[in-house]
């Protein structure tokens, strides 16, 4: 009888709107899984993202050497082309009037951007590089870069509008590209550029520069160790499918998206794209040399409010305890407890002297405040004041140098350290 009952159900069940959804998904899935197979479907869900940046290098690097020669046979046409190349980047480089031989042996490298190779003609769009200790003496004086200050380390962030879609690292974009091969060495800027693997997709979006929030950039920037951001944006039209492709670029920094400078450039065609953004990235960098110089990219000291807000209220908290704490230690335990206390805390704090460049009165305030609120600074206090010249403050830390050193590079400082001491600039 109960079978009979059972299968009587079975044919009059009809599932219900939660029922269908999960029937739905789980047909869906089936197909899915038969039709593509699990792991193209994983790899879906994972994608592939991350462009590793070039290590900079200290040399001198200049690109985009157009050559076009002949010789007897293609390789003595391709010698020549180098040689041409390497007297048009000395020109470029602006560097005194020398025979060929001897801008050879400036050369550690040539990098080699595209070429063609012919029976007699040789084509190509090449780089040199010059070795820094070699060539340095010739052209310091023109760009090279050696002499001029740094900026902070600052986070960069590529926005790239293309298709309808913006994107930094969700995909690997030819932005993207272009920034990790830029080489940075001879600019002051010090560009902090993600590999955009793992979850920098996830943390850095296109989403991000709209954030206002200094407690979320504070905690992005940490991440990174940078101690402020740049927002290089590019945006690609293209006319025609095949046809031109016209780039506008933007220069932005800061938490608050500030604008800087823009331009347009471009290429005659898809093929033109990665030359017009390499073209796009070194004006960049010169935008944002200028802002440098101008005083526009120090750190925003509105990221460190709240962290500033934080500290003073921890010490207020502990200047509120501690004696309470003492006291009570001295009535529980004796004339012995209540001296323990004290050389402990003692033994935990370790002093310091720091070198501050004071060129006015307002680098001494903005320097000490700076070092006060790094966590663990028990006081500082100015012990020799110079305006226009070096100060002098002693710091007590719960710590060694190399937290109040990172402390400070945290906050946008340029740090050097030396025995017991270390010296902090802009």
């Amino acid at each position: 009888m109960a079978p009979a009952i059972l299968s009587e159900r079975m044919r009059n069940y009809r599932p219900g709107p939660a029922a269908q959804l999960v029937i739905a998904l789980s047909l869906a899935l089936a197909v899915a899984l038969a039709a593509i197979g699990p792991d193209r479907l994983v790899a879906q869900i994972e994608g592939e993202r991350g462009i590793a940046p070039l290590a900079n290098s200290t040399d001198i690097q200049v690109g985009g050497i157009e050559v076009n020669t002949t010789g007897d046979t293609g390789e003595e046409a391709r010698t020549a082309g180098w040689k041409l190349a390497q007297r048009k980047a000395w020109e470029k480089l602006g560097g005194p009037k020398m025979s060929d031989g001897q801008i050879d042996a400036l050369v550690s490298a040539i990098v080699i951007e595209r070429e063609m190779i012919g029976p007699r003609r040789y084509i190509a769009r090449l780089g040199v590089i010059f070795d820094r200790a070699k060539a340095g003496q010739f052209i310091a004086s023109a760009g090279g870069g050696s002499a001029a200050a740094r900026s902070a380390p600052l986070l960069v962030i590529p926005v790239l509008y293309s298709g309808g879609t913006r994107q930094v690292f969700e995909v690997r974009g030819p932005w993207q590209r272009a920034w990790a091969s830029y080489q940075s060495a001879a600019s002051p800027i010090d560009y902090v550029r993600p590999t955009g693997a793992g979850g920098d997709s996830l943390i850095l979006t296109a989403g991000q520069p709209g954030r206002r929030s200094r407690i979320w950039w504070r905690t992005v920037l940490d991440q990174f160790s940078a101690a402020d951001v740049l927002i290089p944006v590019a945006r690609l039209d293209r006319q025609w499918p095949g046809g031109p492709v016209k780039g506008t670029f933007t220069a932005r920094y800061g938490p608050d998206n500030k604008y800087l400078d823009s331009f347009t450039l471009t290429a005659d065609d898809e093929n033109g794209v990665p030359a017009m953004l390499e073209k796009a990235i070194v004006r960049i960098d010169g935008i944002y040399r200028d802002a440098l110089a101008e005083g526009l990219l120090k750190p925003d000291p509105t990221l460190f409010e709240e962290q500033r807000a934080f500290d003073a209220a921890l010490a207020a908290l502990r200047a509120a305890l501690l004696p309470r704490q003492e006291q009570d230690a001295g009535v529980g335990q004796g004339p012995a407890a209540v001296q323990s206390g004290p050389a402990a805390t003692q033994a935990a704090v370790a002093t310091y002297t720091v070198q501050f460049v004071t060129p006015d009165a307002a680098a001494v305030d903005s320097a000490l405040s700076a070092v006060r609120s790094v966590p663990g600074v028990q006081g500082a206090a100015t012990t020799s004041i110079a305006i226009g010249g070096t100060s002098v403050m002693r710091v007590s830390i719960t710590g060694n140098l190399e937290t109040l050193a990172a402390g400070l590079r945290s906050r946008g400082w340029q740090v050097t350290m030396g025995d017991d001491a270390l010296r902090m600039s802009r």
